[in-house]
């Protein structure tokens, strides 16, 4: 074989075994097909993998089921305080997601909690990952839902399947004490197995208030911060400065 040819060889090989094609089946095909037939079969599967990696994606983000879209470009870090030792480039490289670490992202509201949530599921979802946004009140009234009809079981099996669960929200609507439960019920599945980011505006002090229960809500914050950190976000509402250079340039 020519250069030109080892190397469409070598395409096809490395195609074929993220196929999961035999070394038996490759190489037989190898040895009796021509430079063009090589090229063809390495351009048949390529389009092939193309097309199932972006429909894995868009399975993906319907599971996600992100209010919207949001990403790391241009997001303004300066207002936001994350750990000694943490910083930005950690969360962005998501090698927190491995290690089922999790996090809240503290801060009144509009200060940018939902947007960097959404664009972690977001890097998460085009790394492959599989992730469920979930605004707290709708996922308690979901879980409400599901105990009632006896298919709870079923709705906690599903969100198990994520690697990032994302809470939004989180204290924004007052609790009963059976809604309560089930969302720490929830929680507490994810601990140690995976990731899990809770954006609220309430501190943890008060936590016990929007659950109803002191020891649920201490029990909760244990899970969380035990193998998470929390992120404070600060600065004027990112929500009124748009809302003023909109008023601007209306005017």
């Amino acid at each position: 074989m020519g250069a030109r040819s080892k190397g469409d060889a070598e395409r096809f090989r490395s195609l074929a075994k993220r196929m999961f094609f035999s070394n038996e089946t490759v190489e037989a095909f190898l040895s009796g097909s021509s430079a063009a037939q090589v090229r063809s079969a390495a351009d048949l599967i390529g389009r092939e993998m193309a097309v199932r990696e972006r429909n894995k994606r868009e399975r993906l983000y319907r599971k996600a089921a992100f209010p919207q879209v949001k990403s790391f470009e241009g997001y303004d870090f300066s207002q936001v305080a994350f750990p000694e030792g943490y910083g930005p480039g950690d969360l962005m490289s998501l090698a927190f997601v491995d290690s089922a670490q999790d996090f809240v992202f503290h801060g009144q509201t509009g200060r940018g909690k939902t947007h960097l949530a959404i664009a972690v599921g977001n890097a998460c979802v085009r790394a492959g990952r599989t992730v469920r946004f979930f605004s707290t009140a709708q996922l308690v009234l979901m879980l409400t839902r599901a105990s009632r009809e006896h298919a709870l079981e079923a709705v906690l099996k599903d969100i198990a399947k994520a690697d990032l669960v994302i809470l939004d929200e989180f204290g924004y609507v007052p609790l009963d004490v059976e809604g309560a439960r089930l969302l720490f019920q929830v929680m507490s599945s994810c601990y140690e197995k995976r990731s899990v980011i809770v954006t609220t505006n309430i501190e943890f002090s008060k936590w016990g208030t929007v659950l109803g229960d002191d020891k649920l809500a201490a029990a909760t914050i244990d899970r969380l911060v035990h193998h998470g950190r929390l992120v404070e976000f600060n600065g004027p509402s990112r929500r009124m400065d748009a809302a003023l250079m909109l008023g601007k340039s209306e005017g």
